[in-house]
């Protein structure tokens, strides 16, 4: 299966690539509330709509919840989804 990283150190995800996420999980699920660079924006007491947020995360992509996966049309968000990678590896050896 092939591997495309992206370092969010050297560059953020597009506006596209988020609105997938965000079309799938919603907004909140993509924001990392317990990420070291979120809370020192202060960002905890923002009530931001979703295109705020969106924005914010394509200009400071370390408080995005890691790691956003895409395998074609299929995502998933955190380490909690190694299950769903292993039916995605198992699916491409058919």
């Amino acid at each position: 299966m092939p591997v495309h990283f992206v370092d969010l150190n050297e560059r953020g995800a597009s506006k596209g690539e988020l609105q997938r996420f965000v079309q799938k999980f919603g907004i909140d699920a993509l924001v990392d509330r317990s990420s070291k660079r979120f809370l020192e924006l202060g960002l905890g007491p923002s009530r931001y709509g979703p295109e705020r947020w969106l924005d914010i995360l394509m200009d400071e992509p370390l408080i995005l919840m890691q790691p956003l996966v895409r395998n074609q049309n299929k995502l998933t968000i955190g380490g909690a989804s190694d299950v769903e990678w292993k039916a995605w590896v198992a699916e491409g050896i058919k």
